[in-house]
């Protein structure tokens, strides 16, 4: 542990708290959930300076902020979250695992914001709850997914669940790739140190479901745009 993971559960864990108390309570009067969005993109970028995290974002010009995506991204860090939050200008939910939702206050903000719960493995369960991330597609919020399920100790892409792109292609939106480098480096899997560091972001071109011709199409796409942007931009893919 270092003086970041101090600040980590002396400031950040409790200004998290804060506002998502205030965002519960708001919720109680505003369904859509998106001033917990609100507060969810300034936590990021709270976040990625105070812990003297530098994002450099490249592709900002292939998204556009006033619709909706399913996101998904390569997953090689816990930073991921709150710097993905912070700088996608998008009203942005996660999938997240169902144990997260059953958090006092924590849990309860994430399920009324519109976070879809899911649980884990390969089995029906499983995937039925994953599909859930198709409603609130259709209700105008875009919503992220990492395909690959969990994290990457080294930054190298894992192999991807179809899940995700059952999800795309019942959405009816396009399909946003983001290629994450460097995070990895901020936050080692199995250590509690977070590092300060340089990220860089990639947002690729939308992929339209409806163009290809299966789900594994879809996929295969998918995960090659995310593999030639960590290859380009520096990403270890040996």
């Amino acid at each position: 542990m270092n003086l970041r993971s101090l600040l980590f559960f002396l400031i950040l864990i409790p200004v998290m708290f804060i506002g998502m108390s205030i965002a519960l309570i708001v919720s109680l009067f505003e369904q859509s959930g998106d001033f917990f969005a609100r507060i969810a993109s300034w936590w990021g970028r709270f976040s990625a300076a105070l812990f003297g995290i530098a994002i450099e974002v490249t592709g900002r010009d292939n998204y556009r902020t006033d619709r909706n995506y399913l996101v998904i991204s390569n997953h090689a860090g816990m930073a991921d979250i709150p710097l993905l939050l912070g700088a996608m200008k998008l009203n942005l939910r996660f999938v997240a695992k169902e144990e997260l939702g059953k958090i006092p206050v924590f849990g309860w903000t994430l399920k009324r914001s519109g976070y879809v719960m899911i649980k884990r493995g390969q089995n029906r369960e499983a995937l039925k709850s994953l599909l859930k991330v198709a409603d609130v597609l259709k209700s105008g919020k875009s919503v992220h997914i990492f395909p690959e399920g969990t994290r990457s100790e080294t930054g190298k892409l894992l192999p991807f669940k179809r899940g995700a792109f059952l999800v795309a292609q019942k959405g009816g939106v396009p399909l946003l790739p983001v290629t994450i480098i460097g995070s990895n480096l901020i936050t080692p899997k199995k250590s509690l140190r977070i590092n300060k560091g340089n990220v860089k972001m990639v947002i690729g071109k939308p992929l339209d479901p409806s163009q290809f011709s299966n789900v594994e199409a879809l996929m295969e796409a998918s995960r090659r745009e995310i593999e030639n942007n960590l290859r380009q931009y520096g990403g270890s893919q040996n």
